[in-house]
């Protein structure tokens, strides 16, 4: 595209030299849900998600992020090591799925967990609710939840109620709000640098690392969970189709 309106051929390295010098970096592309409201967002950050954390530092409240994640010894989550050379993984035998729902302390990044080889429903969000009530006794409980059907259900409101948990709905495709999802991440990051033989020992580091949140891992946690989310109003969320393309030269 710079050749054909200069008319003057131009290296690679030398656009890179230019775009640097005038502030410009190469930066890989977020992604957004396309349906995300980033208006509605900022309103529920600023007006419901903010206080919240505000009064679990006071201790006035426990905060908790919740979320299911699905962990498949299949599947392989590479992450990247220090060498000279690069390494290659061996790769999981199998498709067993490992299913973990989370509650996490926004204060003192306890993961309260449920979990199975099956499938994540209404009753194991019931059995997370037990955990939460039996373990901050009391205490007011607020629990952020995306709004998937198994956690969003009459069955799953209702008994909240009854038990003393405040649900708190996050705005819908707003997985930014839900500050779990970055534990999640780091799950998977130090899953991609081991090989588990089998399913017992995939499983078992997962839980592993879901104990060690409030403990060993709470340093890293702490620079993980905090006030600070990331919100989309302002930001250039185009598309790269709507840059000019370079056209083809005949």
């Amino acid at each position: 595209m710079i050749q054909e309106k200069i008319c003057s051929s131009v290296s690679l390295s030398t656009v890179k030299n230019f775009l640097h010098k005038l502030g410009y970096k190469c930066l890989k592309c977020g992604s957004l849900p396309a349906k995300a409201d980033p208006d509605t967002q900022r309103k529920f950050y600023e007006e419901t998600e903010k206080p919240l954390m505000e009064m679990a530092k006071k201790g006035e409240v426990v905060l908790c992020y919740c979320d299911a994640s699905h962990f498949v010894l299949g599947n392989t989550h590479l992450g990247r090591i220090w060498c000279r050379v690069r390494r290659f993984m061996s790769t999981f035998t199998g498709r067993e799925r490992y299913n973990v729902l989370g509650a996490l302390n926004f204060v003192t990044k306890k993961m309260t967990t449920v979990t199975n080889n099956s499938y994540i429903t209404s009753t194991q969000v019931l059995e997370l609710l037990d955990k939460l009530v039996h373990q901050y006794v009391g205490i007011p409980i607020y629990l952020f939840l995306d709004n998937a059907k198994y956690q969003r259900c009459k069955l799953v409101q209702e008994y909240a109620k009854a038990v003393g948990v405040n649900l708190v709905f996050l705005p819908p495709y707003s997985p930014n709000l839900n500050l779990i999802e970055r534990f999640w991440k780091l799950v998977k990051k130090e899953l991609g640098s081991a090989y588990f033989s089998n399913f017992p020992d995939f499983s078992k580091n997962i839980d592993l690392l879901c104990s060690r949140t409030h403990t060993d891992l709470k340093a890293e946690m702490d620079t993980l969970i905090g006030e600070k989310v990331q919100l989309f109003d302002g930001m250039n969320l185009k598309s790269p189709n709507s840059f000019e393309q370079p056209r083809k030269v005949a």
